[in-house]
């Protein structure tokens, strides 16, 4: 990350800290309303340092891993075939539609009921919320495959499996990868939501203890830093990925 693009991201958050500071001196909120960014600071660091957040995070990270893992995998066969076959097309898309239309949040206790209040159904949660902006970007990147690219293949009387992974797969990466890059960020959001419809452990229980018997507002805004944290890691390395992959083309 070059110079053009730090100093842009550190003055823009210097701004945002010195209006959140602002807002709460002007307007006299106490800390259980809303606390100051050195409030925050302070909670979090004692928060790490307590290892109050480090066993809620490693649950929460295990099922984002696993639902971003499953629910891609899936999205990526289905988006496939969505693309290569109009038949399935018509017959499937209504449905994944509606799924996606229809909110997680409401979805979630459902799931959770079904699946158990354990780790497979936030893993559920998260491939499901996963699965839609990867299959449509999977769909889409193998659509737009150069024709041309693809008679050449069979010119060259390459098989199947050969023109898919040499050919379309690489040929559909940069929105396929666009597509993960959304995905991983809602799989922490489906993570969180699987965490309040049922948990014992994990950031969004964090959360509910923060807000509720414990009654530490800075402990929640603490939590709160560490999903978006995680959520931009997350985030960074499917960049990476993509401009190691991409790029190299």
């Amino acid at each position: 990350m070059g110079t053009r693009t730090v100093l842009p991201v550190a003055a823009a958050l210097g701004v945002f800290l010195i209006a959140w500071k602002a807002v709460v001196v002007i307007g006299a909120y106490p800390v259980f309303i809303l606390p100051a960014p050195e409030v925050v600071a302070d909670r979090f660091i004692r928060a790490w340092v307590e290892g109050t957040i480090q066993p809620h995070l490693a649950g929460t990270l295990q099922e984002i891993l696993l639902g971003f893992a499953t629910g891609a995998g899936a999205a990526l066969l289905v988006g496939y075939v969505l693309a290569r076959s109009p038949l399935v097309e018509r017959l499937i898309s209504p449905y994944i539609v509606a799924a996606q239309a229809t909110p997680i949040l409401a979805l979630s206790p459902l799931l959770v009921l079904w699946f158990g209040p354990g780790l497979l159904g936030k893993v559920v949660i998260c491939a499901l919320i996963v699965f839609f902006p990867v299959a449509v970007a999977t769909m889409v990147g193998i659509r737009s495959v150069d024709k041309r690219l693809l008679e050449l293949g069979r010119s060259l009387r390459a098989n199947r499996r050969q023109v898919v992974l040499t050919l379309e797969i690489p040929a559909a990466l940069p929105s396929i990868l666009g597509g993960m890059r959304v995905g991983v960020t809602l799989a922490v959001v489906g993570a969180i939501v699987g965490e309040w419809a049922g948990a014992d452990r994990g950031l969004g229980v964090l959360i509910n203890l923060a807000r509720g018997s414990l009654f530490d507002i800075p402990l929640l805004f603490a939590t709160l830093l560490t999903i978006a944290l995680v959520g931009m890691a997350l985030y960074l390395v499917v960049v990476l990925l993509e401009r190691r992959f991409v790029g190299a083309r």
